[in-house]
């Protein structure tokens, strides 16, 4: 199938309110990839109030508790129609405050919990301790194996049931500073702490979530053509110490 022909679907969510620490170049990374490749893109910006369309790609940033308190509320209102997104096979991406609300919920200090829409089977409480810095993460599902990014989060979060993490925390504190894992997976929901913006610096795991989306709207796996990421895999080795 000629990826000139081809179209993809992303929807940013609630953008207004959740995009800490660079999230909004997560978008522009899925929307260039796909251009580069003479895909074409089809972009929403969802905003409180708006209706949310069938899309093959969702992403949702990160941001501080009164911006999760604002987009709790209406998220949950959808949580039926995005729950059946996800298992006709949309790709979900959630950062950071967007990756607590894909959990059934986040309980803040000393404020009501906040419930989430039930896409991963985890949940999230307010911890004591600020995690900050640099993170790199193992996975067993991308080549190459490793993600790198920054996070900056008290939120303690842990995986049940079929949830998956991302991978194993080789540097940083992760999921909650104890377990040795970042992120959660279930189906092709994808939730992580890691800011910086994650996807710049791993072209890898960009191109993962382009392929699953593509299969989502076309029904078959599309082998993507291969870009120059010399520049991209040269910021994702800095951080892990590797010369590239």
């Amino acid at each position: 199938m000629n990826e000139r022909n081809l179209k993809i679907s992303i929807a940013h969510l609630y953008p207004k309110l959740l995009n800490l620490y660079g999230d909004l170049g997560n978008v522009i990374t899925l929307k260039k990839r796909c251009e580069w490749r003479g895909i074409e893109v089809e972009f929403e910006e969802i905003n409180i109030g708006d209706k949310i369309d069938n899309h093959d790609l969702y992403f949702i940033g990160g941001g501080q508790d009164k911006q999760q308190e604002e987009v709790a509320q209406e998220l949950y209102s959808h949580k039926s129609e995005l729950i059946s997104q996800r298992d006709d096979g949309a790709v979900f991406l959630g950062i950071c405050g967007g990756y607590q609300l894909f959990g059934h919920y986040y309980q803040p200090h000393d404020k009501d919990k906040l419930l989430g829409i039930s896409l991963m089977d985890a949940y999230t409480v307010a911890g004591k301790n600020r995690f900050i810095g640099n993170v790199t993460v193992e996975t067993d599902f991308l080549e190459p194996k490793t993600l790198v990014g920054f996070e900056n989060h008290s939120g303690l979060t842990y995986l049940q049931g079929d949830t998956k993490p991302l991978g194993k925390t080789v540097v940083g504190n992760g999921n909650n500073g104890k377990d040795g894992f970042e992120g959660g997976r279930y189906k092709n929901v994808f939730g992580t702490y890691l800011h910086g913006s994650l996807l710049p610096k791993n072209p890898h795991f960009a191109d993962y979530l382009i392929s699953l989306a593509l299969e989502k709207r076309y029904g078959e796996k599309i082998e993507l053509t291969k870009l120059d990421d010399t520049f991209e895999l040269a910021a994702h080795n800095s951080v892990i110490g590797k010369k590239y």
